[in-house]
């Protein structure tokens, strides 16, 4: 039997709940962690987190792709900026294959961008924001 008003007990419990099996006290690891275990779940190409600027904070997936990522997610977000037709036409072309989410981090303004065709890419893309708020300690947008 367990002594269950025991600490030991107690962290015991909450370890075996615990589904992370990697872990970071560094942030910019847990989010590549994050990410890494988004972008397989959903089996993406890859999985980005940038700033409003189309800065990479951190991403998983061949860099080459995380950086275009990176690029275009503004854009990709917000395609009413777009005042080019040429750059507009490349963005219709990998808005098919991609999905972005735009969320708050401590009242700054990220978004996550996922490149893949899977069917479950959305529910992965969503759990990989709430896990990099988790991470960064912001509040949901």
């Amino acid at each position: 039997m367990f002594d269950t008003d025991s600490p030991n007990t107690a962290a015991a419990a909450a370890a075996t709940h615990d589904r992370r099996r990697r872990r970071s006290e560094d942030p910019i690891t847990a989010l590549h962690y994050q990410l890494s275990f988004a972008r397989a779940e959903a089996d993406l190409e890859a999985l980005v987190l940038v700033d409003d600027s189309g800065c990479l904070v951190a991403g998983a997936g061949a860099w080459p792709l995380c950086e275009e990522l990176a690029a275009y997610a503004p854009l990709l977000a917000y395609p009413s900026a777009i005042q080019n037709d040429s750059v507009g036409s490349s963005l219709a072309a990998m808005a098919r294959e991609t999905e972005i989410r735009t969320m708050l981090i401590d009242g700054v303004e990220a978004m996550i961008c996922g490149r893949g065709k899977s069917a479950t890419r959305g529910a992965s893309i969503a759990r990989a924001a709430a896990g990099c708020r988790r991470i960064l300690g912001g509040a949901e947008a």
